[in-house]
């Protein structure tokens, strides 16, 4: 018998799996584009011109590996956010933050606290290092934050994973109550703040930077994905106490960061007009989503950041329908994967040529479920 590679036994229990499948890996299966892609929570309104430019000034460089102590961008967003540059570390989107946290502080067997049906790429990565995942339903489609809290005093958990605003029902709490949520934690439990969504959000909705930053068990993610337009970069940033976040530079991957990829992030940090309009876009993306969806039955959720989710008035089946319906149709969408928040599809913010075939396809969809 040949002699096979010795895995171990931890990552020979995990499923051969990834926590979603692209629209690029269902076109592929389709064998044809999709007609609108409105499900990955991307900006389809583009990044600012000022970083197409910087791009195309970078490019002749991209023979050179990038800076790996990110230091013009961890600059910026020091000066930006108020803080040391110390207090900031760059990384692959906060999909690889996120990983490294995990990485810092999950064991096998460690427990670790979430909402049931939160960001799935959290779970994927405290299962990667063998954690424990404990999870907690949500109230009202909302993060139940005292649940949470409860959780992890109950489990003596070193890490609680938060999304505000939340990603996949794009509800959210109020700054002030995140706030208690953060010291109601014991000290030795980690607070992940995911904050991908917060420049969408109502200004109430973000803690100020100061409101967290003198607790060292809070560390808060953001990115430059959403709002900013740099998805296809994979740059995101993590802040907090200055000692908490240097653990980072321990394990992160220094060359990571690419240099067109910081080149863009600083341009894109720097351009605050282009984002404002972006925003004003996306909320006005968001109440076109509403307006199709409640003209064809559905109910939209109020959402603090670029997608809405909405009641499909049913169980899961029906809104795996629709979902299914609209895909098979050349519409792109997602739907949350865990009861009952799987009652719901999802559709991000877009242009509007992209809402005219959505507007045009689901009366069709909904139509044959009747």
């Amino acid at each position: 018998m040949p002699a096979f590679p010795r895995f171990t036994p931890l990552a020979e229990s995990l499923p051969p799996t990834v926590p979603f499948v692209g629209p690029e890996t269902q076109e592929h299966a389709r064998g044809e584009s999709f007609r609108a892609r409105l499900g990955a929570n991307e900006s389809g309104f583009g990044p600012s011109p000022a970083v197409i430019e910087a791009i195309a000034r970078e490019a002749a460089m991209s023979w050179r590996y990038g800076d790996p102590e990110n230091h013009d961008l961890r600059t910026a967003l020091g000066a930006h956010l108020g803080l040391s540059s110390k207090a900031v570390v760059v990384g692959e989107g906060i999909d690889g933050l996120l990983g490294l946290m995990v990485r810092l502080i999950v064991e096998p067997g460690t427990p670790v606290v979430t909402s049931l049906g939160a960001y799935p790429t959290f779970n994927f990565h405290v299962a990667g290092f063998g954690g424990r995942l404990v999870t907690v339903p949500y109230c009202d489609d909302r993060e139940d934050l005292e649940a949470l809290a409860e959780a992890a005093v109950r489990e003596d958990a070193p890490l609680v994973y938060l999304s505000n605003p939340d990603n996949p029902m794009g509800t959210w709490h109020s700054a002030d109550d995140i706030v208690a949520f953060a010291r109601s934690l014991p000290e030795t439990t980690m607070l992940a703040l995911d904050e991908a969504y917060c420049e969408t959000a109502p200004a109430d909705a973000i803690p100020a930077v100061s409101a967290l930053a003198q607790m060292p068990n809070v560390v808060r993610f953001r990115t430059f994905s959403k709002a900013y337009g740099l998805a296809g970069q994979r740059v995101g940033y993590v802040f907090g106490d200055p000692e908490t976040v240097s653990r980072f530079h321990r394990v992160r991957n220094h060359f990571g960061v690419n240099r067109l990829g910081q080149a863009a992030s600083l341009a894109a940090l720097q351009d605050q007009a282009w984002l404002e309009t972006v925003i004003a876009r996306v909320s006005s993306a968001r109440e076109r989503i509403a307006e199709i969806g409640r003209a064809n039955g559905l109910a939209p959720i109020p959402s603090a950041t670029n997608f809405v989710t909405m009641d499909c008035g049913g169980d899961s089946d029906r809104a795996k329908a629709v979902l299914e319906g609209l895909v098979s149709r050349g519409v792109f969408i997602r739907m949350p994967g865990v009861a009952p928040l799987n009652r719901c599809i999802r559709i991000s913010a877009a242009p509007e040529p992209e809402f005219a075939i959505f507007a045009e396809t689901l009366p069709e969809v909904i139509a044959g479920l009747e």
